[in-house]
């Protein structure tokens, strides 16, 4: 690994968990994007890497101040935690058996559609 490429990577991590810490988003909106048009990841590398982050322990001292601040519901993080662990087997199995360029597109469709509803559209 190569300097840039560790430089870029860390830039990517601030700015990911900056964003997490703020909007409580970073991985699908910072890190997935940045690692394939900045350092060449396949759109499954890079899913696969973020999600690799998600095991480690990243976001604990944001969660921390959530927590002192009453913000986090212990009970919804746990169900959906443990929902998240059998999405996360299905949608990797999906992913993974179709085309880098579908799952892209599926990739951008999302991020655009959400972002779309956010800007436009009422709760």
């Amino acid at each position: 690994m190569n300097t840039f490429t560790i430089i870029m990577l860390i830039l990517i991590g601030l700015a990911s968990g900056t964003l997490a810490g703020l909007v409580g988003v970073g991985g699908g909106i910072i890190i997935i994007p940045a690692l394939v048009y900045i350092l060449g990841f396949t759109q499954k590398e890079a899913q696969g890497t973020s999600l690799g982050i998600l095991l480690l322990p990243v976001g604990i001292l944001a969660v921390i101040n959530y927590y002192k601040q009453g913000y986090i519901d212990i009970k919804a993080v746990i169900i959906i935690s443990l929902a998240f662990v059998i999405g996360g087997f299905f949608g990797s199995k999906l992913a993974l058996s179709i085309s880098q360029d579908t799952l892209r597109k599926v990739f951008g469709t999302l991020l655009l559609v959400l972002a779309i509803k956010m800007l436009f559209i009422d709760k």
